[in-house]
């Protein structure tokens, strides 16, 4: 799309904006689901208040952050204290079902569509809901995954054992130095498989999952296809939103729906093809169910 775009807001009440948003799944040969942080978080799973209290309360008064995205940069001083917190971060919010059925309910508007999901959220809280794992492409990695901190290698290794291990163990916010993760195949650190930097690795199961995103888009391009985007910020919009406009411009049959709290828009160049919902997204998945109900 050009990139002299005008941004528009939906006009439209919001019972009319879920009646529409009702038909256009309903009519859908194809759903593109596109989902950010703001899918997780209408979920709970939330980084800061009552939830960074309940799981992090010690970290805050030792270190004094307030919030788990903080503890997260905290400069530790050793190894020890970095993978304690760590692995209190993925067990909580990798290993713990999210507080709030959204993601269910979201699969049950899909779950006998022709649908993929492209997601940044690295939490898996859409495969932990039952969303078919052949049909997700996480594209910012997984907080289930190690990888090289070098990288040495293209591979990366499932964590859930060694992080139920360093939460057994761990002692004063420190973890046993034995349970320190190293790569097997040099011998240096490990460090989770997110991507922050030009070490992120893309491992063969990355590329698989890329390479089934883009075979789903070529064979759905001229299709009834409704791209639907949740919580999706400007964080990173070249993964999803710019690419859902983009779509959706060249396709005169397709439709973009956008739910975000604060953030919901589109570029006027396809507002009569758009639904622009400013509001929770559990609470409009809940209407759109009990639409079809």
């Amino acid at each position: 799309m050009s990139s002299r775009i005008r941004i528009c807001r939906s006009t439209e009440s919001y019972s009319v904006q879920i009646d529409r948003l009702t038909k256009a799944l309903h009519d859908a040969e194809a759903v593109v689901i596109g989902a950010g942080a703001g899918l997780s978080t209408s979920a709970g799973f939330v980084y800061t208040g009552e939830r960074f209290q309940k799981h992090f309360a010690d970290f805050a008064k030792k270190y004094g952050y307030q919030d788990m995205y903080t503890g997260g940069f905290y400069p530790y001083n050793t190894p020890e204290e970095h993978w304690a917190y760590w692995s209190r971060y993925i067990y909580v919010n990798r290993y713990m079902d999210a507080p709030k059925p959204v993601y269910q309910q979201l699969l049950e508007l899909v779950k006998d569509k022709n649908y993929f999901v492209i997601t940044t959220n690295v939490d898996h809280c859409f495969q932990k809901a039952g969303f078919d794992k052949q049909r997700l492409f996480y594209t910012q990695g997984d907080y289930g995954l190690f990888q090289c901190s070098e990288p040495c290698c293209k591979e990366t290794f499932e964590n859930e054992t060694t992080i139920l291990q360093m939460m057994a163990k761990q002692r004063e916010m420190r973890v046993p130095s034995e349970l320190l993760p190293m790569c097997p195949r040099c011998g240096k650190p490990m460090t989770m498989n997110l991507r922050s930097d030009n070490r992120f690795v893309e491992d063969e199961g990355w590329h698989k999952a890329a390479e089934r995103y883009e075979s789903f888009l070529r064979a759905t391009e001229n299709a009834r296809v409704l791209y639907l985007e949740l919580g999706v910020g400007y964080n990173t919009p070249v993964i999803i939103k710019y690419p859902f406009w983009q779509m959706t411009a060249q396709n005169p049959k397709a439709t973009y729906a956008c739910i975000n709290l604060g953030e919901a828009f589109c570029p006027e160049q396809i507002l009569r093809q758009s639904i622009c919902i400013d509001g929770d997204i559990g609470e409009a998945i809940t209407g759109l169910l009990g639409q079809e109900a």
